[in-house]
């Protein structure tokens, strides 16, 4: 891949990345964002909850807060992460990815019971990432992935947390696409890590390349 032209005034590429715990978003977003770096590309990886003040406070009251009072808190989270971190590296260009971003903020409060609907209008006005990946897999290679790493917060002790979760990820994916996203699936379940990565990179070839500007 030929590495873009720079250029002060160009805006940069949002990618989120976004699936059920075990998935393996993290090691997948390692590997993509080393990728784009030996393509040349300039990458600002980032994650949620964010690092903010905000973020911390949503990770450390996770356990005990419920419901609509946790996703008011991720949604803010989430509104912060863009105006503090995610906009300003797209403004100088850069390839930013976002371990978890908006579909999260879609599933996560599901396990709380808040209605989907009243979660997509917290989250309508953040930034639309360029490409909403979304990681796919057969629950019961997640619930046995999360049974190899241990569940990383209370959602996932749920029973059938799996089962569930990829479950609201799908009625996600399909109010994304309802709604325009551009939304790339991705089954990590039968693929290593770096081969998702590479997937995810060939779709980002078309967006990379420069539009061409009519004479």
């Amino acid at each position: 891949m030929t590495p873009r032209p720079s250029s002060e005034s160009k805006h940069g590429l949002f990618v989120s990345v976004d699936g059920p715990g075990g998935a393996g978003k993290t090691t997948i977003v390692r590997h993509l964002a080393q990728m784009l770096l030996a393509d040349g590309e300039h990458v600002h990886v980032t994650a949620e909850p964010s690092n903010s003040g905000i973020g911390q406070l949503a990770t450390e009251v996770t356990p005990t807060v419920t419901g609509h009072a946790l996703a008011c808190l991720y949604a803010a989270d989430r509104y912060h992460h863009v105006e503090t971190e995610i906009k300003s590296h797209l403004k100088s260009g850069q390839i930013v990815i976002s371990d978890r971003y908006l579909a999260s903020g879609l599933v996560v409060q599901r396990f709380d019971g808040v209605d989907p609907d009243l979660l997509w209008q917290l989250n309508e006005e953040v930034e639309r990432p360029d490409l909403t990946i979304i990681l796919e897999a057969d629950p019961h290679v997640i619930a046995e992935r999360l049974i190899e790493r241990r569940p990383h917060n209370r959602f996932q002790l749920a029973p059938a947390s799996s089962h569930a979760e990829v479950t609201y990820y799908r009625d996600a994916t399909n109010a994304l696409v309802g709604a325009g996203f551009e939304v790339l699936r991705v089954d990590c379940g039968s693929r290593p890590p770096e081969q998702s990565a590479a997937v995810i990179r060939a779709r980002l070839t078309a967006l990379l390349v420069p539009s061409e500007v009519p004479a």
